[in-house]
């Protein structure tokens, strides 16, 4: 980096930053291919038990940690998990919170509404899938002394953080679904995380079972979610 490509501005360094230019063609081709391929995207119930690398998860999460975030304070903690008693143990407690959620906590409307996807209260995928992610939200951080340091826009910058997680093992060829036991305070207490996190959802992460079968779902059209103003 040369010097020129440094300043301060009240008293922070700053650097130039860079950026490819494509002209309008480039753009419309580089913006559609990426949605093509971010569209195959699915959530996915049913894992192989095939190794995935530990490198791997590591530059998943380092992805997933390039997230914009408020005060750039990165309000998160990502917990990986492949050993077999701890996702034993959590598969164990998060059935209990689903037994009790589809048998008394959610309404029929919910249930009727979640039959297209196939799911019900036993998860086998967390004991199957290599990996689990499990996305902690810091809702203040913890200095000397006991002091409490308030972080910012915690659930909007941890979900967008998740978005990219997702998006990043897609990228990686694997496979993810959304799993939010609820409460899930249970996983904070089985990996014994500090009092200022608390989990925001959990990833299994690794290859699909072949075959594999997802429900035919469509995706709302950009005319029933978008609004333009020119």
């Amino acid at each position: 980096m040369n010097a020129t490509d440094t300043i301060y501005i009240n008293g922070y360094k700053h650097v130039s930053y860079h950026s490819d230019i494509f002209s309008e063609e480039e753009l419309t081709i580089k913006s559609k291919s990426f949605y093509e391929w971010l569209d195959k995207r699915r959530s996915v119930r049913d894992f192989s038990d095939k190794n995935v690398p530990k490198e791997v998860i590591e530059n998943l999460i380092k992805s997933a940690s390039t997230a914009p975030s408020g005060a750039h304070k990165q309000p998160w903690t990502f917990c990986a998990i492949s050993n077999p008693a701890l996702k034993k143990q959590i598969r164990n407690e998060a059935e209990i919170e689903e037994k009790e959620s589809y048998e008394n906590r959610m309404s029929e409307r919910w249930k009727k509404d979640l039959e297209p996807l196939n799911t019900d209260m036993h998860k086998p995928f967390l004991e199957i899938a290599p990996w689990l992610i499990i996305a902690f939200k810091k809702v203040y951080e913890l200095e000397s002394g006991g002091h409490k340091h308030n972080n910012y826009y915690v659930n909007e910058s941890i979900g967008i953080a998740c978005g990219m997680l997702i998006s990043a093992i897609h990228n990686a060829g694997l496979v993810t679904l959304i799993h939010t036991p609820s409460p899930m305070n249970f996983l904070t207490n089985i990996l014994k995380r500090p009092s200022n996190e608390r989990a925001f959802l959990l990833l299994p992460v690794g290859y699909p079972k072949l075959p594999t079968y997802v429900p035919d779902l469509k995706r709302k059209g950009l005319d029933e979610m978008t609004v333009f103003y020119e």
